[in-house]
């Protein structure tokens, strides 16, 4: 990939897209459950376009089902995203949206979230809107 380290930087690199994937589908998930809208129905109707993504296809129905058993917990992708953010500012590279991510994950932490999933990120924007992203009953 080039110099030594840049595989460790690519890893970085991946860390932030995903995380910052899910942190956007939570903010989407969340703004619809607000509206009322059903929530596995906009799911399938979006998830072929532009929107779609793996992390769509593989957290939407985990949080539809409340299923926040760890994959990928917060604990390490709060290590990652923690080590982004030293590697970003050693470099001179601003990144707002990885540093707020940063302080969404204390703030699940500071919830008892630390070794659920990472997919536990719409918890965060759930208690701050006062709603549950959940399958229609």
């Amino acid at each position: 990939m080039g110099n030594h380290g840049s595989g460790v930087t690519a890893k970085l690199a991946n860390q932030i897209i995903v995380n910052l994937n899910i942190a956007a589908v939570s903010e989407a998930l969340v703004l619809s459950a607000k509206a009322g809208i059903d929530i596995e129905k906009m799911y399938h109707a979006i998830r072929g376009g532009l929107a779609g993504s793996t992390v769509l296809d593989a957290k939407v129905p985990l949080i539809l089902d409340r299923n926040f058993k760890p994959g990928g917990t917060i604990k390490i992708n709060m290590k990652d995203i923690t080590n982004v953010m030293s590697t970003a500012h050693e470099l001179d590279v601003p990144l707002p949206m990885t540093s707020q991510l940063l302080e969404i994950f204390h703030s699940l932490v500071a919830n008892g979230e630390l070794l659920s999933d990472h997919g536990s990120i719409v918890k965060y924007y759930e208690k701050i809107a006062n709603v549950v992203v959940k399958r229609e009953d």
